[in-house]
């Protein structure tokens, strides 16, 4: 009898196991290949600048109170332009948009039938989610949502305390909380269109993850599903698909005071670590609580927008160089079903105009049809300088591959563009030393 009940247990366990709904592989591959998207966050809390939600958890009753009922009556987003948005997005180069449709707050931003929490009962009275959806689909970006099982406003209706570490705040053991975020996904996945993303928050996400995977097995769920390092980049390459979001500051939501951005640099760059890294980057932005991207955070999208409009070739539909992932100021990727090399050459300081620089690469070998060239560049002429000519070299000594490569395009008027150049060299050998 032992014997027996110990394989029935093995075979329960197995089914179990097997029973699991995954993403779909080709799914899978689809998202690795996009590398960058978009992250938003945006609540009503964004009208006080404070930290999205969490400012809850502590607060005295009075806060609470003042917070799910008088934030709603001032939330009133009237220069929010879902197609300017799109458009700006679009121009980045980024793949994707992955918008808080609820954060942990509980404040719905779509017409939902669950609570009166939600976008409808603002000043603003209109259905914020479907008109930003229409715009991404418009413009050809993949529509991402963002879900937090995880719900303040119910807990505080249920009486429980507001707490991201209480027992109730998880859906594995709260079935009241977790037939309630089954309607409210059901809504956001039946009403708006198809979802290509869904990005879960919270600590225990199972139940919920297998149900959006049985109402549409084309979605692919990032957090819940995959690794989804947050505020940070692993050391080395991970096995995909993977992705890490991040903000352009200090802060998720809008900080209209005390904030630090980031440089429009260190994002590129941080960008093309992830990517030879093998991994996705969510970028986040915080809109202002009028609906407008801060001027800041506008222009950090814009600068990524001009770099990517060169060198996305670089960024999208590649994998890790299977030998090397980092030389110096030198980080690679490759075609993702070809041996083509692309080399992000960072550091590069005051690297005027017409100015040749010449590196050394030492785990790949160039064959008789490797070729060389600059991203964004036609290597035939430097602007008011004809006597220059800004061909792309490539030596192959015994152990070293030698490029000579020259900045050719002018991308800014003082003819010094500050952020990394690309390399693109076809037909390589890749080298394990």
């Amino acid at each position: 009898m032992k014997l027996k009940l110990i394989v029935l247990a093995l075979f329960i366990t197995t089914f179990s196991a097997f029973s699991q709904l995954k993403n779909k592989p080709e799914l899978d591959e689809n998202f690795m290949d996009m590398g960058f998207g978009i992250f938003v966050h945006w609540s009503l809390d964004s009208q006080l600048g404070s930290v999205i939600s969490h400012s809850l958890v502590g607060a005295s009753n009075d806060y609470v109170k003042k917070y799910f009922n008088e934030l709603p009556k001032t939330f009133y987003p009237n220069k929010f332009d879902p197609d300017e948005w799109a458009r700006l997005f679009k121009l980045t180069g980024a793949e994707y948009v992955v918008f808080t449709t609820k954060h942990h707050n509980g404040f719905c931003m779509w017409d939902t039938k669950t609570t009166d929490f939600n976008i409808m009962n603002t000043p603003y009275g209109k259905d914020i989610t479907a008109e930003l959806f229409t715009a991404l689909r418009k413009h050809g970006l993949k529509v991402g949502v963002y879900f937090s099982p995880e719900d303040f406003s119910f807990l505080d209706n249920q009486g429980e305390l507001i707490s991201r570490n209480s027992i109730k705040s998880q859906i594995t053991e709260n079935a009241e909380l977790l037939e309630y975020d089954k309607k409210q996904v059901k809504e956001l996945v039946t009403n708006y269109g198809q979802i290509d993303v869904i990005f879960f928050d919270a600590f225990k996400t199972g139940p919920i993850v297998q149900y959006v995977h049985s109402l549409d097995p084309n979605i692919v769920v990032t957090r819940g599903e995959m690794q989804t390092p947050e505020q940070k980049i692993p050391d080395g390459a991970m096995p995909g698909p993977w992705e890490t979001c991040m903000t352009m500051g200090t802060q998720w939501a809008y900080k209209p005071t005390n904030e630090t951005y980031k440089s429009g640099t260190e994002l590129i760059e941080k960008l093309i670590e992830i990517r030879a890294k093998g991994g996705n980057f969510l970028m986040n932005i915080g809109p202002k609580p009028n609906g407008e991207i801060p001027i800041e955070q506008e222009e950090r999208l814009r600068e990524i927008a001009l770099w990517m409009y060169v060198n996305e070739e670089g960024v999208k539909n590649v994998r890790t160089v299977p030998t090397i992932i980092r030389d110096g100021d030198m980080w690679f990727t490759k075609g993702k079903n070809d041996n083509t090399a692309y080399v992000f050459i960072t550091g590069q300081k005051d690297w005027f105009k017409g100015f040749r620089r010449n590196f050394l690469l030492k785990n790949m070998k160039a064959t008789a049809k490797t070729t060389i060239s600059v991203l964004g560049q036609n290597d035939l002429v430097v602007e008011y300088w004809p006597e220059n000519t800004p061909t792309s070299r490539f030596t192959q000594h015994k152990d070293l591959l030698e490029i000579s490569i020259s900045r050719a395009q002018r991308l800014y008027n003082d003819k010094i563009w500050p952020n990394p150049i690309v390399v693109k060299i076809t037909n390589v050998e890749f080298i394990k030393k």
